[in-house]
Parts: C-alpha cells; sequence; structure tokens
C-alpha cells in the first residue's frame, strides 16, 4: 500500500510540475541532479500561477497535505504573497463529498431519518474541510446549528499517508546526519495520534466543551454550544455562529475594528490558554477562527474546530515561561542553563559555548526595532544554531510551537506593528509571580498534603529504591552502580533540592507574615500543622 500511495505521489508532482517551486540553489549536487532528470521532466508545466499549481497539487495529496498548506497559509514572512494567497484558498474551498453521503451518515449515526431530527437541513455544503464538512440546520426546538459530518474513507487515506511517513521517518532517522537528533519517528507517531483524534468527533465536541468553559463570559474569546443529544463520533451538532472570517481584513477595518487590539488579544488568548489553562486550540488557521460582528472597538473573537487541542505539563509549562522571559530580556545565559537543565540538550553542553552561540545568533536580530522581529523566526535561528549542540525536538511541544507560528503570522497579517514581545512578556512576568507567590505556594502545598501523607510510611523503602540508604550486605558492583548513579545525577539533584528549599522559605514567609494564612492555621490541631510541616521536610529531602 505504501509502494501505490508513493507512485499515486509521484504522479500528482509530475502533474503539477512541483519540482519547479523547489529553490535548488543551496541543495546538495546529488539533490540537484535528481530534480533535473527525473520523471517529472517528461511532463509539461501547467499554465497556471506557481500558488495555484501548489495549492491544486496539496489538494490532490490529500487532507494530510493540506493541513501542511494551511499551516504554511498562515506564514506571510516565509513565503510570497501570491503563494500565501492561494494556500489561504484551502481554508474552505476544498471540494465538498455528496450531500446523500453526508445524510446517509447523519442518519446511520443518531439513528432516525434526518427530517425527524431538523426541521430543516440544508443539504448544499456551508463549507468543506480536509477531515469533514458543514451544513446548516435548524433543530425541532428552533435552534440554528451546524452538522460537521466525517469524510466516508477517509480513515483509510489518512492511514496510508501515515504509514508511509512513518517509512520516511525510518529513514531520515536511520540515514541523515541530523535523524536521530530530530527524532521523525516521535514526531511522525506524535502527529498520527493527532490526526487521528480529529477524525473523532465526539473528542472534538469534549475539548469545544472545556473550551467555553475556561473562557465563559469572556469579552475576548467566544466558544460555541455543542449540542450532546445530537453528537456521535462521526457527527457532530452544534450552535451556529455568525462573524466575520479572520481574513477578510477589508471589512474588519470598514466596519471600524480596532486592528491592534484584536491583534494584541489573540496573543493574550493563546497565552492564557497555555499558561493559565494548559489546555490551548493547536489548530489556529484562520479558517477555524472569526470576529464577532457587533463590537468592532472591543472586538472578541469565536473559535471553532477544537478537534486539536494541546496541552503542558506542569515541567514544561515552567521551563517554557522561564526560557521566554529569558529571551524576551536577553538572557542568553539563562537560556542555556535552562536548555540543560530542563535535558533539552545534554547535560555534558558546556554553557557558556552554547550562551556565545545563542548571543551570536540573537543580537542582530535585536538590533532591529522590537516590532520588526518574527519570534518565529528568531525561534526557528536558535533551532539551527542548537544543532551542533545536539538539541534534540520535543515532540510534547510540537502542537505548542506550530500554534505560536501560527498565531504571530496571523496578528501580523491582521497588524502589521504587532510586537508580540511587549504584548507577551507582561502576561509571562504576571504568570511566573502568581505561580510561585507564597499564597499559591502554600495553596499547591495544601492540594497535596494528604497525598504527602500517605507517602510517608513508605519513604524509607522509597530511599532505599533509590541507593540512598545503604543495604546490607550489599555487593561492590552495587555500590559502583549507586556510585555512577549519583555521579550522573549530583548536579541535577543539588538544583531540585535548593528549588525545593526556596519553595519551603517562601512558604515559611507566607506562614509567618500573611494574617489571613496565620489565623487559618490557628484553626488547626497542632498535630495537623506538625504532620504537614513534616511531610514537607522529608519530602524535600527525599528530593
Amino acid at each position: 500500500m505504501g509502494l501505490r500511495r508513493l507512485f499515486a505521489i509521484l504522479i500528482i508532482v509530475c502533474r503539477y510540475r512541483v519540482d519547479l517551486l523547489i529553490p535548488q540553489e543551496r541543495l546538495p549536487l546529488q539533490v540537484r541532479l535528481f530534480l533535473r532528470f527525473g520523471p517529472w521532466r517528461l511532463f509539461p508545466a501547467p499554465d497556471i500561477s506557481r500558488g495555484e499549481r501548489l495549492r491544486l497539487a496539496l489538494e490532490a495529496l490529500g487532507p494530510i497535505f493540506i493541513k501542511f498548506g494551511q499551516i504554511l497559509s498562515t506564514r506571510r514572512d516565509l513565503l510570497p504573497d501570491d503563494i500565501a494567497d492561494e494556500l489561504a484558498h484551502l481554508q474552505d474551498r476544498v471540494p465538498p463529498f455528496p450531500s446523500e453521503q453526508a445524510v446517509a451518515q447523519i442518519e446511520k449515526a443518531l439513528g432516525r431519518p434526518v427530517d425527524e431530527i431538523f426541521d430543516n437541513f440544508d443539504r448544499q455544503a456551508l463549507a468543506s474541510a480536509s477531515i469533514a464538512q458543514v451544513h446548516t440546520a435548524t433543530l425541532k426546538s428552533g435552534d440554528k446549528v451546524v452538522v460537521k459530518v466525517v469524510r466516508p474513507g477517509i480513515e483509510r487515506t489518512i492511514s496510508d499517508d501515515v504509514r508511509l511517513m512513518a517509512k520516511i521517518a525510518e529513514l531520515v532517522e536511520r540515514h541523515l546526519p541530523d535523524g536521530r537528533r530530530l527524532r521523525p519517528v516521535e514526531v511522525v507517531e506524535d502527529y498520527q495520534h493527532t490526526i487521528y483524534d480529529e477524525l473523532d468527533l465526539q473528542r472534538e465536541g469534549a475539548n469545544t466543551s472545556q473550551l467555553r468553559r475556561n473562557f465563559a463570559n469572556s469579552d475576548i474569546l467566544y466558544v460555541p454550544e455543542v449540542y450532546w443529544d445530537y453528537t456521535r463520533r462521526n457527527v457532530l451538532v452544534m450552535e451556529r455562529i455568525h462573524g466575520i472570517p479572520v481574513t477578510d481584513v477589508e471589512r474588519l477595518r470598514r466596519d471600524g475594528t480596532d486592528m491592534k487590539k484584536l491583534a494584541e488579544r489573540g496573543v493574550e488568548i493563546f497565552f492564557t490558554q497555555v499558561f493559565r489553562d494548559s489546555f490551548f486550540h493547536a489548530d489556529m488557521h484562520p479558517g477555524n477562527i472569526f470576529i464577532a460582528e457587533e463590537r468592532p472597538l472591543s472586538p472578541q473573537y469565536i473559535a471553532i474546530d477544537c478537534a486539536i487541542i494541546g496541552s503542558l505539563s506542569d515541567f514544561d509549562q515552567y521551563y517554557l515561561a522561564r526560557n521566554l522571559l529569558a529571551i524576551f530580556q536577553r538572557n542568553y545565559r539563562e537560556v542555556a542553563e535552562l536548555h540543560v537543565e530542563c535535558g533539552w540538550v545534554p547535560a555534558h553542553t558546556k554553557v557558556h559555548e552554547f550562551e556565545a552561540a545563542i548571543r551570536s545568533v540573537s543580537e542582530p536580530i535585536f538590533e532591529k526595532p522590537l516590532a520588526d522581529i518574527s519570534f518565529g523566526q528568531l525561534l526557528l535561528y536558535l533551532f539551527q544554531t542548537a544543532r551542533r549542540f545536539d538539541m534534540e525536538v520535543q515532540p510534547s511541544l510540537v502542537l505548542l510551537q506550530k500554534t505560536l507560528l501560527n498565531i504571530e503570522g496571523l496578528g501580523r497579517q491582521l497588524y502589521p506593528q504587532l510586537d508580540l514581545w511587549s504584548t507577551a512578556m507582561p502576561f509571562l512576568e504576571q504568570w511566573v509571580r502568581d505561580r510561585y507567590s507564597p499564597q499559591t505556594m502554600l495553596r499547591r502545598v495544601s492540594h497535596r498534603l494528604p497525598g504527602l501523607l500517605e507517602q510517608l510510611p513508605h519513604l524509607p523503602e522509597s530511599l532505599l529504591e533509590r541507593g540512598q540508604l545503604p543495604q546490607r550486605g550489599e555487593s561492590e558492583a552495587t555500590r559502583e552502580l549507586f556510585a555512577r548513579f549519583d555521579a550522573e545525577n549530583r548536579a541535577r539533584e543539588r538544583r531540585s533540592r535548593n528549588q525545593r528549599l526556596a519553595i519551603l522559605a517562601l512558604i515559611a514567609a507566607a506562614l509567618f507574615t500573611d494574617p489571613a494564612i496565620s489565623a487559618s492555621l490557628n484553626e488547626l490541631p497542632p498535630i495537623s500543622i506538625g504532620l504537614g510541616l513534616a511531610a514537607i521536610y522529608f519530602f524535600i529531602r527525599a528530593r
């Protein structure tokens, strides 16, 4: 099946002469020879623009490649305008499948004829995308809704493409110098989970409901309601929204929209989702974003299509926030140290050399006005610089990196003078202050106190397993093993211990200086306070 798909891709490349779109100046000689004498040379170039040629090729290649084109369309700082304009049509001009198939899927999923479910159902698709298409309808209750239906047979097409991508990733990892560091196999596996999740409309409905709760009564983001009685794995019914497509910049300006505030609110929404909620919309291409019509001076976004959602662990949140702040503050030493500390580069990396490399790339960029600096482009430069330090791609951050690039590209399209730095930095600084304030730390410790008390009786066994307590009669080989373990982790444990001691100091400060907390503690039995402090002490010692 992989060979058949590969042959189909080759035919499409030949038909649209995609080879002519590849800049060949910096390619290796063997690649240039392959492009020059490949089979596509037998096909004439179509008499259409290069942008249209690329768009038609991506549509012919299928949903995975359409998704790639959607991402590219938001990066106008990387693409010529004619290609970016043409790729933008991938958002809403994918050919629909026959409405009869859509009706059949709805009736099979819901177990009733369409006429019994809806007062009115428009058989002409409102929009058609790579995975599904949307029809408008009216429920018997009178509520205006949209009905999203998965494309028939799409799962098999995606399976074939992902299998082919996995084989290519294996070849890249095995034969290219940077293959192992880039971890292409893990990236493909992560993308496979993501795109299969997008096929499950019940999961999309759950994501939509969660995002709607996170921004309930928000002035900056509205998320439509899901009608769960009519939602299944391949059918999703949700509230119909009315808004201006975010790509319709002319209409937004004609309506008097505050474009600066609109762009800044997009950045605020992104960072709020990532750091406040750790639950962010990770498919923020323009086809999924609208602007409310009735409030141009205080613009409100409307988000749809929540199939792809990203989430970060506390660890990733903490190190990401500190890395971004350090970059904003041009503190290259801290950027280098954080990369080593969180394991993004090997522990043996010489921090001063890594710092010098980061500085040499960043300083020329920072000489420009902040509004002219592309944060996404800076990240790409830093990634390229880190190659010689064996920096590994972090699959858990791939969605976030992609979404950040999309947000910046969209913001610059709306308001070219957008200063992402001044918009994001105050938010991150406040987040770090709030997260590590004495009150917040005490709340987090109080929340985890039952678990700490539960683990306390098992602490000696845990220390024994980690080699921190001696065992009677242990062998020389075992002692050497523990010694190697301690040598490799000594630096990390020192940092971890210092950090926790700092946390304990903050908690102590809160206990003695905050009247409200002191009053609350006075109401607790002394034995509870003593056990809690003992648990915290032993937890820090264990770490």
